[in-house]
């Protein structure tokens, strides 16, 4: 199977400079625009993804040979849940709310107001290359935005359907699509945008964040992480591997959210290990050959990454790390079998890098002390998972270690729950998406303060005599008490 991707020509950066101008006038009046006109842009764009299904298959098998199952489940409909979901809570969302009074405002009534940021800029990144651009798109359009789309350039069949549902859905003043490599991200990155939503790795994301600095616009930032998963001695173990090796090989490893490595405590690991073994030999094959020839997994991106992942696995094995099952690499074929590993040293760059990628190793613990502290003394992770029945075990891991997200008894599903916030924390991200959490991220929250028939305030205007000082004494008790 030969790389797919071919570096495409950078949009030429006149016609990107002449679509964010065009957008700031159609910004400018999105500002005014209602509840129904933003639904109205959301059921077509709804209209011309379900129309372009097919296409989407055909992309994403050309891409990365990526089952349709998938592309259905990770993709298409959790776009098309989020329209649904904001099509029907969006008039709720946008009407202003009522804040009560202060003892400093008795008089005055307040309220909070979402308004429109403005022209958004949003980055996504080949993983989920639909999911990840138009699941943002949808939350900007809801808030009333304008938007420029840069996708991935390792995905080019599934961008040019992107770029076709995008120019029969929209004019270019409204939401525009383009595609490039580094120096395209670097113009637009250059031009002052009102707000950035950025989906990919915490290096880049520092470098987003820097240039959004340099205009002080607000940011998103959905990053990733080596995200742990603690399986205790009290875990349905069965269950367990079932649904982690679901959330670990479902798009082959490439996901920010995957369990990025196991701790399995000590008393039942071999167990869970074996059952790891018969569920990776049930859904993909008993051999290696059945595993490659299997259209149920889907296929590392780039010759890169998979020159990567094989280093990743070849210097963990030198290193002294035991293989469980897979190993096996086909770098022409882009395949990498699903692989467990055992006794990987904390040295290698497996257990210090993400991995993104069909390779899991499995730790052993004896308390969930060191645990902790192993999980704490690395940077904030996107996701943990406890699978464990005994409440002071789940406890402890929620009250001491902290991630963007956390699923008890369950894996990545917390993603497609469209009433969570989803987000990381410090290098695992900023911010939140998804539904209100989405709409709040692209809407600026204005306070607005009406002025009663009082004035009380005037209490406090110069000249500041002795009992206005005595009055403020008072106050001063009040508040302080």
């Amino acid at each position: 199977m030969q790389d797919t991707f071919k570096p495409m020509e950078d949009a030429p950066p006149q016609l990107m400079e002449s679509v964010f101008q065009l957008q700031r006038s159609t910004a400018l009046a999105w500002r005014q625009s209602s509840a129904a006109e933003r639904i109205a842009r959301l059921q077509r764009l709804r209209q011309c993804i379900l129309e372009e299904r097919d296409a989407l298959y055909l992309a994403f098998e050309k891409d990365f040979r990526k089952p349709r199952v998938e592309v259905d489940a990770t993709e298409i409909i959790p776009v098309l849940e989020e329209i649904q979901h904001n099509c029907s809570q969006l008039k709720r969302w946008m009407r202003p709310h009522n804040v009560g009074r202060t003892l400093l405002t008795l008089t005055e009534s307040a309220s909070v107001h979402y308004q429109p940021k403005g022209r958004c800029l949003i980055i996504a990144p080949w993983n989920y290359p639909f999911f990840l651009l138009m699941g943002p798109l949808v939350s900007a359009l809801a808030a009333g935005n304008t938007a420029i789309l840069k996708p991935s350039e390792l995905t080019p069949a599934v961008n040019a359907v992107m770029r076709h549902i995008v120019e029969n859905t929209f004019r270019p003043n409204e939401v525009a699509l383009f595609e490039g490599g580094l120096a395209t991200s670097q113009a637009l990155l250059a031009k002052p945008f009102d707000h950035i939503f950025f989906t990919g790795s915490p290096t880049v994301g520092k470098l987003v964040m820097e240039a959004a600095s340099k205009h002080l616009a607000s940011v998103t930032l959905e990053l990733g992480g080596k995200s742990p998963t603690v399986v205790d001695a009290s875990a349905d173990l069965r269950r367990a591997a079932e649904t982690l090796l679901w959330g670990k090989f479902i798009n082959n490893g490439q996901t920010c959210v995957a369990p990025d490595y196991v701790y399995v405590h000590q008393s039942v690991k071999d167990e869970f290990i074996k059952h790891c073994v018969d569920v990776l030999e049930l859904r993909y094959g008993d051999s290696p050959q059945a595993q490659q020839a299997t259209h149920d997994l889907t296929r590392v991106i780039s010759d890169r990454h998979t020159a990567r992942l094989a280093g990743l696995l070849a210097h963990a094995v030198d290193s002294g790390a035991r293989v469980l099952a897979g190993g096996q690499v086909d770098a022409d074929d882009r395949f990498i079998a699903p692989t467990l590993l055992d006794h990987v040293p904390p040295s290698t760059a497996l257990m210090q890098e993400e991995i993104f990628g069909p390779i899991l190793p499995i730790i052993a613990y004896s308390t969930l002390g060191t645990v902790i502290d192993a999980i704490n003394a690395q940077p904030k992770p996107l996701a943990l998972y406890v699978w464990s029945q005994c409440k002071e075990t789940v406890d402890a891991l929620l009250t001491q270690t902290s991630s963007g997200g956390v699923c008890i008894n369950h894996c990545v599903l917390h993603v497609a729950h469209g009433k969570l916030p989803f987000g990381g924390v410090n290098n695992s991200g900023i911010g939140s998406a998804h539904g209100i959490f989405g709409f709040k991220a692209f809407s600026h929250e204005r306070a607005v303060l009406r002025g009663g028939w009082l004035n009380p305030i005037q209490l406090f205007f110069p000249p500041y005599t002795g009992w206005k000082k005595t009055l403020l004494g008072w106050a001063v008790k009040w508040f302080g008490r």
